[in-house]
Formats: C-alpha cells, structure tokens, sequence
C-alpha cells in the first residue's frame, strides 16, 4: 500500500507508582489507537520546532514524507529525533487509572488521624521522457542527507506540476494529491520532502524509522493535517503533545472539549485490559457524540511535577531533544532561534541548582475526516493554567461485617448506592450494557422502568 504522509497523519504510505494522592495503576497510552499519530509541537512565540513519529509499516524504499513548512529549512534546522521521546510523553500525559481504599468505618480514631492529614496538606497543587523541474513550476531550493533521510525542500507554483516532479523522482505518492496541495501552494509555503537512503539507514541499526524534527520561524501556529487525508481509510487519530511556556493549548478554529474525567468507576476496571478497553470505548463514544467535530484535551500540567504520575516527569536533556529551546540556556532568551547544531537540536549543559521546569505540557486527541475537518488545525495558547487530566478513580470498599459497630450498616448502605452510581457512569460513559456492568459488580438487575407519566393523576 502506498502512503502520504503530512505532519499529524498518522497513516504513512511513500509498575505502579506512588503518588500524591491514591495510588496510580494504569494507563491508556497512545498504542491503543490503531494507525494513530503523534507529533510533537514545541511553541514560543513565532519560534516552532515540530517532531514527528514516523508509523510506517512496510518497505523502506515506499516511504515518502511531504510536509508544507512556511520557509526553506536549512540544514541545521533538520534533526533526526529519538523515539523514546515520544514514549515519556505518551507515558507522562495518557490517562491514568488510580485506586483508593476506603477507611474501615469502625476504626474511629484511624478515620480521625486521616482527617487531620488531609486537613494538614498543602502540596501544590517512465512512459515519457520526464519533464524538468522548471517546465513543471518546481524549484529544488535545498537538498540534505541527514541520518537515513534524503530530505529536499521544494517550492512550487503549480500544485498538478509538483505532483508530478514527485513522482518522476521517485515519490511514492498517492494519484490526484495535487487538489491536497494546491492550498499550500496558494498560500507561498515551501515543501519538505523526505524518503529512506537505504544505504544510509543499513548503517544505523535501528530497525524503525526515527523520528523527523524540524525548526522554523512562523507567526501561524497551526499543523496542516488535510494532506494526511489523501489516502485515508476512514476517521484518523492525532495525538499532539504542545509544550509552551505559560498555558494551555487549544485550537482556535474547531472547538476544544475536555475529555470526560475526574470521577469513581468500578472497581473490576483493574483488572486485565479492562481500563485500556474502557478509555478507548470511551474515547470513541465522545467522539461520535460531537460528530467527530472537536479536538479533545486529554492533559494539561506544568512539567515539573504530576499527581498521581503515570511516569516521572520529563529531565531538562529529555526536554531539550524534543526541541524546548529555553530550558536551562542561559545564552537565549525567549526571542533567540532554537541552535543550530549542524542538523542536530543540541542540549545545552542543565543551569547550577536545577529546579521547576518552565514548560507547559498539553496533550490533543483528535479523530478526524476529510468532511469533519476540512480545515488545518490552527492553535492558540491560552491563559489557562489550571491543571487538568483524564483521571479515573477505584474505590476499594473496607472489608467489614454489617454488625461490626455501629457505623457498618450505614457504611455498607452506601457502598451499594455508590457502585449502582460508578455502574451508570461507566454506562453513559461508553454507551455499554447497564445490566452487563451491574453483573460484573454482583449488583441486582435495574428493576423495569415504569412510563414517565404512569400514576401521574393518582
């Protein structure tokens, strides 16, 4: 199969740790989602530098990657990225499962001290001959080998022409792309254009393609996603770490919704791979209930701590090779380029004592179609910075007898209504069987509803 690959497609043809609060036990990462792409936006001011996960699966020699950048990328703005980064992020941000125990209701002074703690606690929160690149509207402006990558960055004045150059060169891309491209090229914007030395990618040793980083200047904050349609099969998942200074990201021309979170489900979501199978059906629902019309918040924190952590926060090297160009450099300041680094983004020796990253983490889910989304994703930074994640909580019930003291049967009363209530949330939630989930929780059938308006005029 051939793919196309531009910026966010995801489609390509060419332990359980302590916390603060409770006790962290699972996560819904970014391999849930099948054919799913994640990319990396780092932000400040005009200043980008964008890290893409190549999802490639097939032969090397058919990989091709276009991408629309508003300028031509020297050398030194090209960097081939590390996988691993890509795995904090994701490990760092996925939706997260925590379970607490309740106190024993009969263990009064237990209860009390709890009280007092928590009331103490204050942390922070080749047919015809070829034609030449001239006669086709298409201008080779640079060309770089960097790592097991052939890149060129091309600008054109026709789209009909640069579909052609492409495959003349060897591009494996896919028939009718030039209505996908006629936009960028309307708007001036160059192309950066990637495919596998072979030769190059032998020497390396790594099996998978690593990840392409580039580093550019642009008053649009945006990620041009409709080229990654060309080929689609049916709705495609983003998943886009933004990594900013002072507050939350969102998009500014679909609407942004946060992802439902922050509330008790049932117990037995523990167990296997039954929280990964809840959040997936879950995110699928959501997404069908707008239409596939919005782009999800799934994580909003500052970069230097989390509650509860579904992995340690990224150090300031880790951040630097995802490209954050401010962390710890005491010779650029907010309005300096990212550095060079012939072809490398290059991390700069961490600042004496350390201490709170000043980066911002957002994490995007979007699926999407070519009717749904038939505009680029455009992004602002927001002022927001209130901390927010898909966080969903287990509430183990205290083993104790209904005739233990006092307390216990009131106790007990109130378990029952609140995994009746856990019971339906889940139900809303993921659009599954009410009776499915009470069985599950060993809780009685729903006794048969009677009409709204049964006994209205008794």
């Amino acid at each position: 199969m051939k793919k196309f690959l531009a910026f966010s497609a995801l489609t390509v043809t060419l332990g359980t740790a302590h916390a603060f609060c409770g006790f962290y036990v699972g996560k819904a990462d970014a391999q849930l989602f099948n054919e799913a792409s994640q990319v990396v936006v780092v932000r400040d001011g005009d200043k980008t530098v964008v890290s893409m996960l190549n999802d490639y699966k097939g032969e090397l020699k058919e990989f091709a990657v276009v991408v629309p950048v508003p300028s031509v990328l020297q050398k030194g703005q090209i960097n081939v990225g590390d996988k691993k980064t890509f795995d904090r992020l994701d490990a760092y941000s996925a939706p997260r499962l925590a379970e607490y125990y309740d106190p024993n209701p009969c263990d009064r002074a237990r209860m009390e001290m709890m009280r007092k703690d928590v009331a103490m606690s204050t942390l922070p929160a080749p047919s015809a001959a070829p034609l030449p690149a001239k006669a086709l509207g298409v201008t080779v402006e640079a060309s770089y080998t960097i790592g097991e990558y052939d890149i060129v960055i091309l600008s054109a004045t026709q789209s009909d022409g640069l579909e052609t150059w492409l495959k003349q060169s060897g591009y494996r891309i896919p028939a009718n792309s030039a209505k996908a491209l006629a936009p960028y090229i309307r708007q001036n914007m160059k192309f950066f254009v990637a495919k596998v030395n072979l030769a190059e990618q032998a020497k390396t040793g790594f099996q998978m393609l690593r990840p392409l980083q580039f580093a550019y200047e642009s008053e649009k904050f945006m990620l041009p996603i409709r080229l990654g349609m060309v080929n689609a099969n049916g709705p495609q998942d983003l998943i886009a770490y933004m990594l900013t200074k002072n507050g939350r990201v969102e998009t500014s021309n679909y609407r942004t919704v946060k992802m439902p979170a922050n509330m008790d489900l049932p117990v037995f979501l523990k167990q296997g791979d039954e929280f990964r199978n809840f959040y997936k059906g879950m995110f699928g629902e959501q997404a069908k209930k707008e239409g596939f019309r919005a782009v999800f918040t799934e994580y909003f924190w500052d970069m230097g701590w989390c509650d509860p952590c579904a992995a340690d926060p990224l150090s300031t090297d880790e951040l630097r090779k995802a490209g954050v160009f401010w962390v710890n450099n005491p010779n650029a300041d907010a309005s300096s380029p990212p550095p060079p680094g012939q072809g490398r983004i290059m991390p700069r020796p961490p600042m004496p004592g350390g201490g709170a990253q000043p980066v911002m983490l957002t994490r995007l889910h979007v699926r999407y179609t070519p009717e749904t989304f038939p505009e680029d994703l455009m992004f602002q930074e927001t002022k927001d910075s209130q901390n927010f994640q898909t966080r969903y909580v287990l509430r183990h019930p205290a083993k104790v007898e209904p005739n233990a003291c006092p307390e216990a049967k009131p106790y007990l009363e109130s378990v029952v209504k609140r995994q009746e209530q856990e019971a339906q949330q889940l139900a809303t939630l993921t659009g599954g069987d009410i009776n499915a989930i009470r069985g599950k929780l060993k809780l009685p059938p729903a006794p048969p509803q009677k009409p709204w308006w049964d006994g209205m005029w008794k």
